[in-house]
C-alpha cells in the first residue's frame, strides 16, 4: 500500500535487488569470501585493460585509482563486518564500475 491507498507495481530492478540482498544477508560470510575473489579478479582485469589502452596518463591513473579504491572498500567492508546492505552496495558499486571500465576499453 502506498500513502494514496492503492497498490502500485514493484519496480523489477528493486525486486531483484531485494532478493539478492536477502540472499547475501542469509549467507553473508560465505558470499563475502566468494565475492572478494570475484570482484578482485574483475578489478584486476579492469586495471589491465586500462594500462593496455592508449589514454592520457592522468585519466588512466585516475581510473586505476578509482577501480582500486572501490575494490579495497568492499574488501574492507567484508573484513570489518559492516552492515550487510553497506557491504552489498559496495560489492555492486565495485563490480559495476569495473565492468564499465572493461566494456569501455573493449569498444
Amino acid at each position: 500500500m502506498t500513502h494514496f491507498g492503492s497498490i502500485k507495481g514493484v519496480n523489477p530492478f528493486l525486486k531483484v535487488y531485494n532478493n539478492l540482498l536477502a540472499e547475501f544477508e542469509r549467507l553473508q560470510i560465505g558470499y563475502g569470501a566468494i565475492a572478494i575473489l570475484g570482484q578482485s579478479c574483475t578489478g584486476s582485469a579492469a586495471v589491465m585493460f586500462l594500462l593496455m589502452n592508449e589514454l592520457p596518463v592522468v585519466i588512466k591513473m585516475t581510473l586505476v585509482f578509482l577501480v582500486t579504491i572501490f575494490c579495497m572498500a568492499f574488501n574492507a567492508a567484508v573484513l570489518a563486518q559492516l552492515k550487510v546492505k553497506t557491504t552489498f552496495n559496495l560489492l555492486l558499486l565495485s563490480v559495476v564500475f569495473s565492468g564499465t571500465v572493461i566494456m569501455a576499453n573493449l569498444i
